[in-house]
């Protein structure tokens, strides 16, 4: 997991290959549900056992390979592309699709592996990532490995399996998330905008073996955070919402553009609490990793159980969502009247009036947007109820430095009436860059 220090405004990186991937589009945190009013997700195919001595082996190699390179798998090292090397070459044996996609970052080269399971909906593609770098100072066994190994693990099952899911599924290990989520967003900076609308979810786990763990779910996606919880209530864990890295690994890449995140942590440099090592074991008043970012961060700097639980908790993630029903469209009401988008000034609004409808709007509404505008990190955009309650879509970012927002946010409105005037509200709070909405829709 990265730090948390503030980035340039405009950062720029180089391509050297083209995107290993398609992608697309909808929630972010400030608009998810509370578990008890997210969408129950339709039944799907149970998923397998993840044996932990697998993942463990994948830990034991990625430890081999930082000691025969430096001590680390930082990026730019040569420790960082052998560990690319060795999980593109397992998952190649497996028969998945892989390509890896180069950038260029603090004057070396970085390296994302993408990997796609044949079959399902091109339509709807499910992704799940974790980052693969370390820091420099040490081999980076739960900082992340813990996530690498497991994501890699349950793949590999998803191949044993021959599993037929219902969605494509699409996984990732990202490079120089430790320089600031720098392969992520490379990535989602480069999707082809046409493809933004085929995404169904991204699921990231960075350090889910802590060896003083926590259990920790993202609050962000209210169909993925119940999938996650729903799996450690079925084994009698409690879980907290994680609130110690928000937004700084690599689901913040893709929240930021509005695509559905969701995800697992077991803590990092904050201290347990007496209340949760009562409700989880371990030490109170000790760090959840006491070798965060340190060389300590070896094999020995894993907890067994809850890398094993963390692993499960994936996999049933990816078969409950990757195999479920097909959802069926909703009816669409749009206007598609352009509204220019001041430069660093007043807000802007564009309405839709929607009538015929019965009691209140769903909780998993969709508003596409599209919009024109040369650096969309300057753009908060809002949707706004008929009663006047306002849902934060998107953010201002000084990172953000892509042009245009065409994406689709879920937004839990089952608390407001589906009938009246709706409307997309954004404004451009910095200088220099100027846009337009070109049009806009909701989906009920």
């Amino acid at each position: 997991m990265t730090h948390s220090a503030p980035r340039p405004r405009r950062l720029l990186v180089c391509a050297a290959l083209a995107l290993g991937g398609l992608f697309a589009a909808a929630a972010p945190s400030a608009v998810a549900a509370p578990e008890a009013q997210g969408p129950t997700a339709p039944t799907a195919l149970a998923a397998p056992d993840i044996p932990l001595a697998n993942v463990k082996a994948h830990l034991t190699e990625l430890s081999s390979i930082a000691a025969a390179n430096g001590g680390n798998r930082a990026h730019g090292r040569t420790g960082y592309k052998a560990s690319i090397d060795y999980v593109k070459a397992k998952l190649d044996a497996a028969g998945f699709t892989t390509s890896v996609q180069q950038f260029t970052a603090s004057g070396a080269t970085g390296y994302n592996l993408i990997a796609d399971w044949p079959g399902g909906d091109p339509n709807s593609v499910l992704m799940s990532g974790a980052h693969l770098d370390s820091v420099t100072s040490g081999a980076g066994i739960n900082d992340n490995g813990s996530g690498s190994a497991a994501v890699l693990e349950t793949a590999l099952a998803v191949s044993r399996a021959q599993l037929q899911p219902t969605k494509h599924l699409r996984f990732a290990w990202w490079g120089a998330e430790e320089l600031g989520l720098l392969g992520s967003k490379y990535y989602v900076n480069n999707l082809p905008t046409a493809e933004r609308s085929k995404v169904s979810g991204y699921l990231n786990f960075d350090m889910i073996g802590s060896p003083n763990p926590g259990y920790f779910v993202y609050d962000d996606d209210p169909v993925i955070e119940k999938t996650l919880k729903d799996y450690f209530t079925g084994i009698g864990v409690p879980t907290e919402i994680e609130t110690e890295g928000d937004g700084r690994s690599d689901h913040a890449s893709f929240k930021n553009v509005g695509i559905p995140v969701g995800g697992l942590f077991t803590g990092a440099s904050n201290s347990k609490t007496s209340a949760q090592a009562q409700k989880w074991g371990g030490t109170a008043g000790q760090a959840f990793d006491r070798c965060y970012h340190s060389s300590c961060d070896g094999t020995a700097n894993i907890n067994d159980t809850a890398l094993d639980r963390n692993s499960d908790a994936i996999a049933h993630a990816i078969w409950t969502l990757g195999t479920e029903a097909p959802v069926p469209p909703g009816d669409v009401y749009e206007n598609t009247t352009d509204v220019s988008i001041p430069d660093n000034g007043a807000a802007v609004t564009s309405t839709i009036s929607v009538s015929g409808r019965t009691g209140n709007a769903p909780a998993t509404l969709k508003a596409g947007v599209d919009i024109t505008h040369t650096w969309r990190g300057d753009l908060v955009i809002d949707l706004i109820a008929p009663d006047g309650t306002a849902y934060r879509l998107k953010n201002s970012s000084s990172n953000d430095s892509a042009d245009n927002v065409v994406a689709t946010y879920t937004v839990n409105a089952s608390a407001e009436a589906a009938n009246g005037d709706w409307k997309l509200r954004v404004q451009d709070v910095a200088a220099q860059d100027t846009g337009r909405i070109n049009g806009w829709k909701l989906t009920f």
